[in-house]
């Protein structure tokens, strides 16, 4: 979509909500914006402007710096012109909006190219929070109504193909720069249209990132790096916005350069730094319901692409099986990542994942071919004060009976607060020696010998 159409399309958020069903939310109406028509007269501007060529050239040219410039000179023009006197404070302000309105995201896009916020949470038009340093705060950003909310999500999900609206009215989608965006409108939403986004630094994290935020110590960076070249198969668990997805980033970096990867994704977040990778993204069902290629399809599919690894974002349901049988079935070093509590919570939904696959399979057989398959799970936390930290390294040790085994290499231990309120501790081995040190031995790694004692 040009930015013409764009701009077109969105004259229509300007005007009032009509139409509205009964029984829906009282929304408070937002402070009077007194530059309100000025910007209407402006954006037409705009539109004059770019129907006569003046700024399609420099969207032709495809730099954002450029644009931004050329409508800044718009705007000073028509301001010069209609003889209209502001201050400096309030010009700057009026050409910043303009801009995020016309080639941005909106109200939101000052919050986007914030680099301390992590993640920013859209409640409807009026509610606007952020998460900052694992905590949750409410920004002084609001949209006009709900169908400036709904443009900013179109503007959004438009260039990757895919749609939201009443018959399909959630979507997962990503930012340019591969920010996870989550949106669900009404009538699901109830308070209007949600979105959530997850954002990722510009620069992908390295494992030097990860020792400096605490979340790992450069020992257990040393013992996953050993693991990832062994040809180990980890599994990266932890709750909703644990840091999942970055350590999983982080741990693939260890990857050989020379070894073809393929990664697979309901919406493309992974940024591996290898030459050799092939990106393969889902596709959600068209307008007739039909046509999507699902996670499962993708790994399936994967199989027949000569992979040395395969890296799963995150396993959800019956793709687990179809996982497990490539890590059984010669495709060592595999990773994924899955939603779970604890290691222990993780095998137990990776038990009722295979069991989504539709097979009738016993329940020893399914532990039999996790025990098998994964020789590592990794299992990462937000804490109470917000940070992250993976909590325990725990190695899949075999079979009892009908239990699987396992046994912790490294778990977190806390010792207490600062005086800010932050958590203190580290992880630190529990003294046991993986079973696997053979096989790391097998592919010429050694490790330090006090790598594994007891501290």
């Amino acid at each position: 979509m040009s930015l013409l159409e764009r701009l077109q399309k969105e004259r229509s958020v300007d005007t009032p909500e009509s139409g509205k069903n009964p029984g829906t939310r009282n929304v408070q109406a937002p402070k009077a914006d007194p530059f309100e028509d000025l910007k209407v007269r402006i954006h037409m501007r705009i539109i004059e402007e770019i129907n006569s060529g003046i700024i399609r050239d420099v969207e032709a040219e495809g730099k954002e710096g450029d644009l931004e410039q050329a409508i800044s000179g718009i705007v000073e023009s028509y301001l010069d012109e209609e003889g209209v006197f502001i201050t400096k404070l309030d010009k700057q302000k009026l050409i910043t909006e303009i801009i995020d309105e016309t080639i941005g995201f909106g109200p939101i896009n000052r919050l986007i190219r914030d680099p301390s916020i992590s993640e920013i949470m859209v409640n409807g038009p009026q509610n606007v929070y952020v998460e900052k340093k694992g905590r949750l705060i409410r920004t002084d950003v609001v949209f006009k109504n709900d169908q400036h909310v709904m443009k900013v999500i179109e503007k959004i999900v438009a260039p990757l193909g895919r749609r939201i609206d009443e018959s399909s009215p959630m979507v997962d989608a990503r930012l340019p720069d591969g920010s996870r965006v989550n949106a669900i409108i009404p009538p699901l939403a109830l308070n209007g249209p949600s979105l959530t986004i997850r954002k990722f630094s510009e620069r992908p994290y390295t494992v030097k990132d990860l020792i400096n935020f605490e979340t790992m110590t450069p020992e257990v960076a040393m013992f996953l790096k050993a693991c990832v070249e062994a040809r180990l198969n980890i599994v990266v668990s932890g709750g909703t916005g644990s840091g999942k997805t970055t350590t999983l980033n982080v741990i693939s970096s260890f990857i050989p350069d020379d070894e073809r990867i393929i990664t697979i994704e309901d919406a493309a977040e992974l940024q591996l730094a290898q030459e050799h990778v092939v990106r393969l993204e889902t596709r959600p069902p068209n307008i007739e319901g039909k046509g999507a290629i699902t996670i499962r399809d993708l790994v399936r599919n994967s199989l027949r692409m000569r992979p040395d690894r395969i890296v799963v974002g995150e396993v959800r349901s019956g793709e687990a099986l179809d996982m497990l049988q490539a890590m059984n079935t010669g495709h060592d070093g595999s990773l994924t990542t899955g939603h779970a509590n604890s290691p222990r919570d993780m095998l137990s939904r990776l038990e009722t994942m295979v069991l989504m696959a539709g097979m009738d399979l016993p329940v020893r057989a399914i532990r039999e071919q996790i025990a098998s398959a994964i020789d590592l799970i990794v299992h990462q936390a937000r804490l109470k004060d917000g940070s992250r930290k993976i909590t325990h390294v725990t190695e899949i040790t075999g079979m009892e009976g009908d239990v699987i085994t396992m046994q912790d290499i490294f778990v977190f231990r806390q010792h207490g607060r600062d005086e800010k309120g932050r958590i203190i501790g580290s992880i630190v081995p529990t003294g046991i020696k993986p079973k696997f040190v053979e096989k790391l031995a097998d592919a010429g790694i050694t490790l330090p010998a006090d790598i594994f004692v007891a501290r």
